[in-house]
């Protein structure tokens, strides 16, 4: 598995629905962007100016909102994964 450095986090981005609720079938250019996803890893943090380390606050498993257009895909095993920044993440789903 991929292990993220600093305060990156990779995340399995959950696949938007293909159908609305009426039922129309859309096409791939007109889905938007998913911005939800599953935490898979953490990185171990980053470290502020006076050297100490921040603790991350999200953790493997944590389904999460991020930023519509951050990130970069990363394709592992044939899988597609996003690599962020942990302040890219917006929220945390309960």
């Amino acid at each position: 598995m991929l292990q993220p450095i600093g305060d990156r986090v990779i995340v399995e981005v959950k696949k938007e629905e293909e159908q609305t609720v009426g039922g129309i079938v859309l096409a791939s250019n007109a889905k938007e962007k998913p911005t939800q996803g599953k935490v898979v890893a953490v990185g171990a943090g980053a470290y502020a100016e006076n050297g100490s380390k921040l603790p991350m606050t999200v953790q493997e498993g944590d389904e999460v909102v991020y930023d519509k257009y951050s990130g970069t895909k990363v394709k592992y095993e044939g899988q597609e994964y996003l690599v962020l920044h942990e302040k890219d993440i917006l929220a945390i789903v309960k």
